[in-house]
């Protein structure tokens, strides 16, 4: 079955990210790879207008937020993926390219969908258990925000994160109910974030209005 062609839209976020082919990892130390995607994203914002919400990289798949005011997203991709394949593939000396297929994509139409996917992404690395708080892990945005680290990847101003940085930390590190995060999980797999429903009712685990 053919995928189903890219929504391209200039209005909202979309949340974005593709994982390594039969999820491996990426074969490189950690630093190298964090520093071949923050080059490529930098350049691909300088190319194509991309603006970046949010950044995390794991050790196998990567989580993006941004925006595309020239409603350009798959260009944008195109040009980040292909050239961190070919950084990835000549620096560990594979011959296999990196990522399993093309990335997916989901338009967050609303602040709260916005929210959810901005705490989940940021939420990775404890969930996967490499760090006790979101703020820790070297390979995200947060931390290069925060002063924790030199970042070379251009943000847009976060008005979540700032200036009300120590609520939103709280809020960001708070265990979620894991329905929820399952809702949210499923949710940004299809092309418009949905609100899931409980089976067999009409409650929505995760509403509109609800944040994890």
């Amino acid at each position: 079955m053919p995928r189903a062609k890219a929504i391209l839209q200039s209005e909202f976020p979309y949340n974005l990210t593709a994982r390594c082919i039969n999820k491996e990892w990426f074969h490189l130390p950690m630093p190298e790879v964090w520093d071949i995607f923050s080059e490529q994203l930098y350049l691909t914002t300088c190319i194509f207008n991309l603006k970046i919400h949010s950044f995390v990289l794991m050790s196998n798949h990567f989580h993006l937020i941004a925006t595309t005011p020239d409603s350009n997203v798959s260009q944008c991709m195109q040009f980040f993926m292909k050239n961190v394949s070919l950084r990835l593939t000549r620096a560990g000396n594979r011959i296999n390219e990196s990522f399993a297929g093309r990335h997916y994509k989901t338009i967050l139409h609303s602040n709260n969908y916005y929210l959810n996917a901005y705490k989940y992404n940021y939420q990775n690395p404890i969930l996967a258990g490499i760090v006790n708080r979101a703020e820790d892990y070297p390979f995200s945005t947060l931390n290069g925000l925060l002063g924790f680290s030199k970042m070379l990847i251009p943000v847009v101003e976060d008005r979540t994160l700032f200036p009300f940085v120590e609520d939103t930390l709280e809020w960001i590190n708070r265990p979620a109910p894991p329905e929820r995060l399952e809702a949210v999980r499923w949710a940004l797999k299809r092309p418009h974030f949905k609100s899931k429903r409980c089976k067999n009712s009409r409650r929505f685990i995760l509403g509109k209005n609800d944040l994890l």
